[in-house]
């Protein structure tokens, strides 16, 4: 099978597993895993964060930080579009006890000024606005990319309104590859920031959360009420620290592939519009019903996923080659 449902679905390499069996590993819960400590330190530092939390999933990742930055009856800003709001069971809600404001962006991208329109003023029948919400790339506005100048001016924002800004970058490697920003320039802007491993860095697991110490100690205790606290988990993060080392230079090599789908998919009879392509991931709308595409595809071999309405969506990785590549375009011809 070529499987283009996520670039969750890639499995170690050969070099990932062998960096994942020479470890030294410990109990993390007693914070007595050196190689947790090491990919901790490591990513902190490529954000100019004071520490950093090794997490199971994005999703708990993200629901901490949530956690942390606010009180029941709060609200939080976000896009519609956003995983947040989309894919995280209405955690912000169970966990939480807050309310959600919901931006209609372009493809997941709001402006300072959306965000001033809609923070809450001080009553008694309101809910306190309290931390803005940001998801770079934006997986259901087809793997998007945020202007840096508009998140500055958020950050600005919050900052004078006394806010939280919180970046969900589960995807946030892909939008520095195909932009001039650096992992720092991230750093000054958010409060937080949570970074996925399992995506399009190919590890088999793991997300990060970083800020500053307060914050992270916070976080580890939140961490371990959700259940998220793990013990002899330096193996995992040892494939994390490899992930950062040796796959991000390879991102650029799934976004020119991603392209090349979307140019193939333009030229069918099926595809009646294709999403700008900037990074990954390829959204498509079909004329007719998505699941006759869906399963002519597996039939040959092909999967791809239904991604709400009329469209699908495909997303290229790691174990998505050329050769690959090349067959994928020659069915599509056929379709």
């Amino acid at each position: 099978m070529i499987d283009l449902r996520s670039d969750t679905v890639t499995r170690p390499s050969s070099a990932m597993l062998a960096a994942m069996v020479q470890c030294e590993v410990g109990d993390d819960v007693f914070e007595e895993d050196p190689t947790v400590k090491k990919l901790e330190h490591k990513i902190a530092s490529l954000f100019g964060k004071e520490d950093a939390l090794f997490f199971p999933s994005g999703v708990m990742c993200n629901q901490v930080a949530i956690k942390c930055h606010t009180q029941p009856m709060d609200e939080i800003i976000c896009d519609a579009l956003s995983h947040i709001y989309n894919s995280e069971n209405g955690g912000w809600a169970l966990h939480s006890g807050v309310s959600i404001r919901l931006l209609q962006g372009d493809r997941g991208r709001f402006t300072a000024e959306d965000v001033l329109q809609h923070i809450n003023p001080n009553t008694d029948w309101q809910p306190n606005t309290s931390l803005v919400c940001i998801e770079n790339t934006v997986n259901k506005g087809g793997g998007s990319i945020w202007k840096f100048d508009e998140i500055k001016k958020i950050a600005a924002l919050t900052k004078e309104r006394k806010l939280k800004l919180h970046l969900d970058g589960a995807r946030l490697f892909n939008a520095l590859t195909e932009t001039n920003q650096t992992p720092l320039d991230y750093g000054h802007c958010f409060d937080s920031i949570s970074i996925c491993f399992s995506k399009g860095l190919g590890a088999p697991m793991g997300s990060a959360l970083v800020g500053d110490s307060e914050f992270i100690k916070r976080a580890r205790k939140w961490r371990k009420a959700m259940g998220g606290g793990m013990r002899q988990i330096g193996f995992m993060a040892n494939a994390c620290i490899y992930a950062l080392d040796h796959t991000i230079e390879k991102l650029k090599d799934d976004h020119q592939r991603a392209k090349l789908l979307g140019d193939a998919l333009v030229r069918t009879s099926f595809c009646k519009k294709l999403y700008p392509v900037e990074t990954n991931i390829v959204l498509f709308e079909v004329h007719d019903n998505p699941n006759t595409i869906i399963e002519q595809l597996k039939q040959e071999q092909i999967l791809v996923v239904p991604f709400g309405g009329n469209t699908i969506r495909m997303v290229t990785h790691l174990d998505f080659d050329d050769e690959q590549l090349q067959k994928v375009e020659e069915v599509l011809k056929r379709l």
